[in-house]
């Protein structure tokens, strides 16, 4: 047993090397966006319903993104990759595919947040005011997103790393980071413009965003190449729907909002734990797509040993992180004078909430990954956006019902 132990450890001594480090930045980027939540108390209040779309737009930035880096480290996998923007590269028709979603998923983000919102009678901003920070916050940052994703995928490419095990930490940190500031500064313009900015300002905005989109997805369809376009046809769906998932998550924290005022380092950690749910998932689908697509894994009906061992290496990967973001966000907080409900109760909380949404992840981004492979479709444009939306409504129900159950709602 202590040999089989000695030589898991050994055989991915790279894979945790890399992952830990990774994770470990992630964190502490996730550190930030939480305190940038925490901060944004007054604004949620001041734009109701805001917190319904922040789970969304988090999670497109990576289920976009992620699944970017995801494609990109398969094709160094498989030896298509090279390292050029000319017409017709792997790299210039992912950017191209990136870019459009973005835009075309902001929009309809936007649009979703206000109908769910006004379907379960939940006051709310306008819809063209949702439109407006969805779309402006998600384009900012998509732009950010894109040139770390272009910078990560150099140096991986430039020192033969395998960027299956770094990218979805990194851009997962990198989302974070860009995204909830620049919905902050979008919400913030709807603020201070309240009695300066005319209605119609937002109607005409609404109208140019929707000839924008409507503009991209006839290009993708029609004019860009045939891997640009590939990639928008099949990603577009699975998009669609990881929205509403993440615009569920979005409800279910908008919901006892109002019961985590009185221990804001709640709402510092809900982007952390989230985000990190998501790089582990990214972690995982992107392995598994990898040795999919390298015949290394044949798809089965239950796991092999060869997912197990994966299984373990997240689960591993999750005992560390859920415990040190916990703790850093207690100690942040104090430091910041932001009410915690202490040390231990923030462990108990991540790890427990943590441990479950982990094992909920590693089984289903098995069967997605295996699912998507043996109906001919590409893992990596399908595993990380539906793991991760998943993961983001599982997560948030988690979380939830175990600050419920330990009575840290008030």
């Amino acid at each position: 047993m202590d040999g089989a132990v000695k030589a898991f450890f050994s055989n991915n001594r790279t894979v945790f090397t890399m992952g830990f480090t990774a994770l470990l930045i992630s964190s502490l980027g996730d550190i930030l966006a939480g305190i940038t939540l925490g901060f944004m108390t007054d604004t949620l209040e001041m734009l109701p319903g805001l917190m319904v779309l922040i789970p969304a737009a988090i999670g497109m930035r990576g289920n976009i993104f992620g699944a970017l880096g995801s494609r990109l480290g398969t094709a160094m996998h498989v030896g298509t990759f090279e390292l050029s923007l000319r017409k017709g590269s792997i790299l210039r028709q992912n950017i191209e595919a990136s870019l459009i979603m973005t835009m075309v998923v902001s929009f309809l983000m936007g649009f979703l947040a206000k109908v769910i919102s006004t379907a379960i009678g939940m006051e709310s901003i306008s819809m063209q005011q949702f439109i407006f920070i969805s779309v402006l916050g998600g384009v900012l940052a998509g732009l950010v997103l894109l040139v770390v994703n272009v910078i990560v995928a150099t140096l991986g490419f430039r020192r033969n790393w395998d960027i299956d095990n770094i990218s979805a930490p990194l851009l997962t940190a990198a989302g974070d980071i860009v995204t909830l500031p620049m919905l902050f500064l979008a919400g913030l313009i709807v603020i201070k413009g309240e009695g300066v900015i005319d209605a119609a300002f937002y109607d005409v905005m609404t109208l140019l965003f929707l000839a924008i989109t409507i503009f991209l997805i006839y290009e993708a369809m029609c004019k860009r190449d045939e891997e640009t376009k590939r990639i928008f046809v099949q990603s577009s769906p699975v998009l669609v729907i990881c929205i509403l998932l993440d615009l569920g998550a979005g409800l279910t924290i908008e919901d006892q909002l109002s019961k985590l005022v009185a221990y804001p380092a709640l709402l510092v950690l809900i982007p952390l734990f989230l985000q990190n749910c998501n790089a582990l998932g990214g972690i995982l689908t992107s392995r598994l797509s990898s040795l999919l697509h390298m015949g290394i894994m044949l798809p089965g009906k239950t796991p092999g040993k060869g997912s197990y061992e994966n299984f373990a290496i997240i689960y591993i990967f999750a005992l560390w992180v859920f415990a040190f973001v916990s703790m850093a966000t207690h100690f942040v907080c104090l430091a910041l004078g932001l009410a915690s409900p202490g040390l231990l109760a923030m462990v108990a909380l991540g790890l427990v909430a943590g441990l479950i949404t982990i094992t909920v992840l590693n089984f289903l981004a098995y069967y997605v990954a295996v699912t998507t492979f043996m109906l001919s479709l590409d893992p990596d444009d399908h595993s990380i956006p539906v793991t991760s939306s998943a993961i983001d409504f599982i997560g948030s129900m988690a979380l939830m019902a175990i600050i419920v159950a330990m009575g840290l709602s008030v």
